[in-house]
């Protein structure tokens, strides 16, 4: 369910669920936590929902908490109205290279990991011959 917030001409927030006003901190909790917002401009009764969202972004951005990284602000900027027309298509695309450049830097730990279980099951395999080998050569000995 869309959570509706009204804001007013001084820029406070109104929570008409909670009848109570909230802080743009608030908001981006509420966000983090899977809550969607509607907010709109409680006299003109225009949807300024993206513009809070922006909002908040910049906050955070300002108090060095913001965990956007730079690619994707800028991505962000380039696209500007073509996203809004076109979509979250290409803010999608820019997230799923994102990923992907994120999981190619994780591939050759990943391979690394592999190789090491490889080695640790061959090592093992080579241990159990010495150790049969030494068995063989202590009956030997014993006969």
């Amino acid at each position: 369910m869309i959570r509706l917030i009204k804001r007013y001409g001084s820029r406070k927030l109104y929570d008409t669920e909670e009848s109570r006003y909230v802080s743009l901190e608030e908001l981006a909790g509420w966000i983090r936590h899977g809550q969607e917002i509607r907010v709109v401009d409680n006299k003109s009764h225009e949807d300024v929902t993206s513009q809070t969202l922006t909002q908040i972004i910049s906050e955070e951005g300002r108090r060095g908490t913001s965990l956007l990284p730079n690619d994707l602000l800028h991505q962000l900027i380039r696209v500007g109205e073509e996203a809004v027309s076109s979509g979250v298509g290409h803010i999608q695309n820019s997230m799923d290279r994102l990923v992907q450049a994120s999981i190619d830097k994780i591939g050759p730990v990943r391979r690394a990991r592999e190789e090491m279980s490889q080695l640790r099951r061959r090592l093992e395999e080579l241990e159990a011959s010495l150790a049969s080998i030494d068995e063989e050569g202590d009956e030997k000995a014993g006969r």
